[in-house]
């Protein structure tokens, strides 16, 4: 996985007990260190390339791998609000194939609050066409 310049994404992170995120963490050796940043209409992106150690079929992101990008979305768009929390139901639909190498988005929102829950939604994208969308539930965690 490569990402642009990650300083302020890892320290997210970091900060809300993901240092060592295989996701987002700057401890773990291996991460992918996802950049994510702030986006119009209270959203929150990444944008990154998937390398073909993470496909599953020939040339295709993995569909295990799609589904922890979209929970890491969710979860740094929580992050960006001040909100620890866990992940309790995530549903993903596959819309089309995932070719590795090529530039991807990864974008998440907010679509209903009732604290300590709340459910969002995440969509991966290749030149703003859907390839992926997720809905998620997650659930308020004291910080530790």
């Amino acid at each position: 996985m490569h990402g642009a310049d990650t300083g302020s994404a890892a320290g997210l992170g970091d900060r809300n007990g993901h240092s060592r995120c295989v996701l987002c963490g700057a401890l773990h050796p291996r991460s992918w260190r996802l950049p994510f940043t702030p986006a119009a209409d209270d959203r929150i992106r990444a944008e990154f390339v998937a390398s073909e150690d993470l496909q599953g079929y020939d040339g295709l992101l993995h569909g295990g791998v799609i589904a922890a990008l979209m929970d890491t979305a969710i979860i740094h768009w929580l992050f960006q609000h001040g909100i620890q929390a866990v992940t309790g139901d995530l549903r993903v639909r596959y819309l089309q194939p995932v070719a590795c190498n090529i530039p991807l988005e990864l974008i998440a929102w907010l679509v209903f609050p009732c604290p300590p829950l709340y459910h969002l939604k995440a969509e991966l994208r290749a030149g703003g066409r859907p390839l992926a969308r997720a809905e998620g539930k997650c659930m308020r965690r004291e910080a530790i």
